[in-house]
This record gives structure tokens, C-alpha cells and sequence, in this order.
């Protein structure tokens, strides 16, 4: 289903594991997508993956934690394409590490990565989105957004401020029809660590516990898909949209359920954004 035909989307983070899968789902309903990734050799082959897919395409080599190399890739697509509608900041550095182990600079090297790297791509799609009527801006949820975890800590500090940054300035981007939302996998994935060589050499055995990237893919569309008023400063997750999909089409009756594994959470949501003074 071409849901997202004239769109135009970019996805950090996009040479392996979910986001590879949600350029993937976003390419094959319909959307022009700019893969970026540091690593040349994996973002090449999502490329080729994506043309595969009969997906119009472009790879950029981004390092999503400096803001000038985040806004020369928004320029660059803005001048294929003449807009961008959908940014999804999948990009992330996450070694397991124990606090006492962690340095200062590995400590915000990561959180330069994941919360900065929110941070440097609102601000390089800002304008472009205010100047065309709105957009759609989604960072990547977890159980890390909502619980702390050993070995974890810098990666549950990032994930926790990505949820207090979407959910603060969606207040803001209100007024200009700029939807920000995160959503999770929903769903048990490969670990983020695991390169494509070595995922390729895993049994199929193994693979078989994690959610395909791809079908995941398909909450984005669904999201990106909404009219940006609909939707703001939630938190969704994937596969649980996934799996509403596959038993009721894109076009389904919505309700908190049908959408994340925190209904109570999201009705809470929407209670206080109601209720929120002008």
C-alpha cells in the first residue's frame, strides 16, 4: 500500500537493524528515503536494498551527533527533493558498560549520539518542516525509556531524555503542525551491536527470535501516515501497530491499545495535553 507517496523521509541509524528495517517499510509504501549511517560499507548496502525494493533512494554518510553535518544532510535532501517529511532518529552508540567503568567522554560521546542527535535534527529540519505546513519528527523507544537496567546507564539516561525532549516540544511545534512522537520496537530485535556479517552467520535458529525490522517498519508508516495534528508527544510502539495492521489494515479503528504495550500511559497522555493552557 503506497501510503506515503510524495513524502519524503530520512532515517539515521538506517545501515543495519530497525532502522534498515523502517527505511525499508518506508520506502515500500511509497516515501523517497535518505538512508544515513557512519558506516559506508553497511549504509551502501541499504541502499542497494532499498533499490532493490523499487525504493527511490539516496545514501548520505552521517555522524548524527554533529549539527552541521546533520544540516548539510537536510539541505542536500531538501535539494533532490524539495522537502522532508518524516525524520526518525534511529542512530545510536550504545556499549554495555558498567558506570564505574564509564569515562566522561564515553559517557557524552553516547549521549551525543542518541539524545543529542534528537536534539541536531530538529533543529536542521525545523525550518524546512515550519516553512512547508508541518512534519513528522520520532526517536526510538525502549524499555529503556521507561525502566533502568545494569550495564545501562548512559543508554537509559539518553532513552528517558528522548522521552522528556518529544514530549516537551511537541507543546511548541504544535502551532506548526510539527508532529514528535518516539516509538519503540515493541517487540524482542536483534541486538544493536550485531553487525550484518555477523548476523549473517547466526543460525537460522537464532534469527528466528528476533522481530523481523521490516514488518516493524510498518507502525512508522502507519504513524508518518497521520495528519501531524493527530498525534503528539506520545509514545508509540511498533510491532504492537504491526500486528493491528495485519489483522485490520492501515485504515483501523484506533484506540490506545491498538498501539502501544502502555495504553494507560497514552490515555494519561492525552488527558494532560487536553487539559494543557494554550
Amino acid at each position: 500500500m503506497q501510503l506515503l507517496n510524495g513524502k519524503v523521509a530520512l532515517v539515521t541509524g538506517s545501515g543495519r537493524g530497525l532502522g534498515w528495517g523502517i527505511a525499508r517499510a518506508l520506502g515500500r509504501s511509497g516515501a523517497r528515503v535518505c538512508v544515513s549511517d557512519i558506516n559506508d560499507v553497511e549504509l551502501a548496502r541499504a541502499e542497494s536494498d532499498l533499490k532493490a525494493d523499487g525504493s527511490e533512494v539516496m545514501a548520505l554518510h552521517l555522524d548524527a551527533g554533529d549539527l552541521s553535518a546533520f544540516q548539510d544532510a537536510v539541505d542536500q535532501i531538501v535539494a533532490r527533493w524539495g522537502r522532508l517529511d518524516v525524520l526518525v532518529h534511529n542512530a545510536i552508540y550504545m556499549p554495555l558498560i558498567r558506570f564505574e567503568d564509564t569515562s566522561p567522554e564515553l559517557y557524552w560521546q553516547q549521549l551525543r549520539v542518541s539524545l543529542g542527535g534528537l536534539f541536531n535534527g530538529c533543529r536542521a529540519v525545523w525550518d524546512v518542516m515550519k516553512a512547508q505546513g508541518g512534519g513528522h519528527i520520532m526517536g526510538i523507544a525502549s524499555g529503556s525509556s521507561k525502566k533502568g537496567f545494569k550495564d545501562e546507564v548512559t543508554y537509559c539516561t539518553a532513552k528517558h531524555g528522548q522521552e522528556g525532549f518529544i514530549k516537551a516540544l511537541s507543546l511548541e511545534a504544535a502551532p506548526y503542525g510539527i508532529a514528535l512522537n518516539t516509538v519503540g520496537p515493541g517487540k524482542i530485535i536483534k541486538p544493536t551491536r550485531i553487525t550484518w556479517e555477523e548476523f549473517d552467520a547466526l543460525p537460522e535458529s537464532e534469527k528466528a527470535d528476533w522481530a523481523d525490522p521490516v514488518e516493524l517498519g510498518k507502525g512508522f508508516v502507519w504513524l508518518a501516515a497521520q495528519p501531524t495534528h493527530r498525534f503528539s508527544g506520545f509514545r508509540f510502539d511498533a510491532g504492537v501497530i504491526a500486528d493491528t495492521v495485519a489483522a485490520e489494515g492501515y485504515d483501523f479503528e484506533f484506540s490506545p491499545e491498538k498501539v502501544t504495550l502502555l495504553p494507560d500511559d497514552f490515555r494519561a497522555a492525552q488527558a494532560w495535553y487536553a487539559n494543557y493552557p494554550d
